[in-house]
This record gives structure tokens, sequence and C-alpha cells, in this order.
């Protein structure tokens, strides 16, 4: 787990589409995942190389890779090959898949937002109005209160609610309460726009904040990624984030991190996550070591890019594979 130098994985704080409940109500926004810079989610290249198939390809295009033979695979990463060569001279440099891995994280956030445009413009305007969103959202919850006899829900949809708002109202620019496809792209996915990065350190910050004193300690930072139920010894992954804490996220050596210290832990302004992956392709695909591969450094190196029925961890999707 390196939490002061080397390769970090990209912080995903993203709220992803949401799920349907009697009455056409929509669960909340939640962070779906928090994948944190030297945290036991941190990218290693475990069996499969999950983690930089989703890089490269996207989510889904990666899952729907899982389902070709490996013959169909290699011939489709050699297509795509060929687009990342902007200057189509024979080598992918690391500029060249740092501009790709960035098209395709984009294409994904604003995919995801299409797929849930329709869900909430329900007068299809071409805006969503907050109305909108929180009739969708909670207005089964609030005209039949008394079917939500589970006191976590209860709790979720209460508590959920004014922080959707809050998050509503500043991605909401013009102050208009009616997002169009941009502002409401920042609601959904708020770790992607400037504007919205407080509302990502508060959101995160009351997240792991039980005992709502402001700050985050170790136990609680612990406890977030680490519930020790049974009791026993913590495992040695634990260990090492306790030392991450108190080494890297907790600058100021107060014993707790604050707004501040979480910010430049999640956002941390001298990390890009696209570039951080294309240096890491290219070093270990680059057999000749003259910093940028052929087509067939990539094609030799191929599962480290895509992944193929071998892999076996995807489910089925359809979908056109030459739109990528």
């Amino acid at each position: 787990m390196g939490g002061g130098a080397g390769r970090c994985p990209a912080v995903l704080l993203l709220a992803l589409p949401l799920l349907a409940l009697p009455g056409g109500l929509c669960k909340p926004t939640a962070w779906q995942e928090r994948a944190r810079p030297g945290t036991a989610q941190q990218h290693e290249d475990a069996p499969g190389f999950q983690y930089d198939h989703e890089a490269f390809l996207g989510k889904e295009e990666a899952r729907s890779f899982d389902q070709l033979s490996p013959e169909e695979s290699q011939e489709r990463l050699g297509k795509i090959v060929d687009r990342i060569d902007e200057n189509q001279d024979g080598y992918l440099t690391t500029e060249e898949l740092k501009n790709w891995i960035k098209r395709v994280q984009k294409r994904y956030i604003y995919e995801n937002v299409a797929k849930v445009w329709k869900d909430y413009d329900t007068n299809k305007d071409n805006k969503i109005t907050w109305e909108e969103y929180k009739q969708a959202t909670y207005g089964y919850y609030l005209e039949n209160p008394e079917e939500f006899q589970d006191a976590t829900d209860r709790h979720s949809f209460k508590k959920m609610l004014p922080r959707d708002e809050r998050r509503f109202k500043t991605a909401d620019l013009d102050g208009d309460l009616a997002a169009t496809r941009e502002e409401f792209t920042a609601f959904l996915h708020p770790e992607e726009f400037e504007h919205m990065k407080n509302i990502v350190v508060l959101e995160t910050l009351e997240d792991i904040d039980k005992n709502e004193d402001g700050f985050v300690d170790q136990d609680e930072y612990i406890a977030d990624m680490f519930a020790n139920e049974e009791g026993g010894p913590e495992p040695d992954w634990v260990t090492t984030e306790r030392e991450q804490f108190s080494d890297f996220r907790d600058l100021n050596k107060d014993g707790k991190m604050d707004k501040e210290e979480i910010q430049h832990w999640i956002l941390p302004q001298d990390y890009d996550h696209a570039l951080a992956e294309a240096r890491h392709l290219v070093y270990e695909s680059d057999v000749d070591k003259d910093q940028k591969l052929t087509k067939e450094e990539v094609l030799d190196n191929w599962n480290m890019f895509v992944g193929s029925q071998a892999t076996n961890y995807g489910e089925d999707l359809t979908r056109n594979h030459d739109e990528l």
C-alpha cells in the first residue's frame, strides 16, 4: 500500500444510477464507490488486471470484452490501438494513452447521465427541476411515510433529502432550480467539477464522521473500510492503513483530519489518475524501453489492456463495440 509515493487509483466518488423502489421512487444519491489513494481499494495488479481494463475501456465495455474469445479481444484491441494513435506514427505515447483514458472516463459519465435523464425530466423540457427530481426520488416516501416501517430506511430518506437538495443547488449554477444536462451531470458526478469539490469533501466528512465532531479521527477512518465484527486482531493491511493515516492523511499531526486534509486525501491536486495509468501501461508493456508502445507491444501484453472469456469475471452485456 503506497500512500506517500507510487501510483494511486482514480478517486471515484460516483453517484451511480438510482435504484427504483415501489411507486416509482428511487433511492437517494449515494457514494456507490469511494476508491481512495492508499486504501485497501487501491489499484494492485491482481490477476485479471480488472482496474487496468476498466481504466482503459470503461466499466461496461470492460465487462463486454470479458465475453469475447481471446482472439476476438485481441482483434478489437488492435482496432482501438489504431484509434489511440492520434498522429498515426505507429506508436502510442503516454500522452496519447492519457488522452484516451480521459475520453473513456468522460464518455462513461455522460452515458450514465443519459441513461437516467428520462426518469427525471418528466415534462420533457430538457431540464430537470428540483421538484421533478424530488418527486421521482422521494415522492412515494413523502406521500406514504407509514409504509416505511424500517427505521434505517426512514433515517436514510430523511437524511438524504436535504443532502440531495444542497448538492442540487450547488450544481445549479444559475440558481433557477432547473438543471441543464451539464448541471445535472455535476449533480450526479460532483467529483468531476471544480465548483462541486466542497460538496464532495463535505459529504465524505458526513459519511465517515460518526461522532459528528466535524473531523475524521483514525478509528473513523479505519471503520469506513474495515468492520472488526469478530473482535479478533486486525489484518496487516489495517495496521498499514493506520500508519498511512498518521504519516500521510493527518498532515498537521493533531490526530484527526479536517476538511482541508480530507480534500488533500480524496481530491489530491497533484495526482492525475489518467496520466498515472497511462504511464503504468507503457512501463509494463514497453519491451524495448523507448517510452512508447508499438501495436505489437500492446498485443503481446493484451491481457493487461482488455479481458476475454478467460478472465471470467464479467456478465453478459450487449453493446456495439465498434462505438468505442
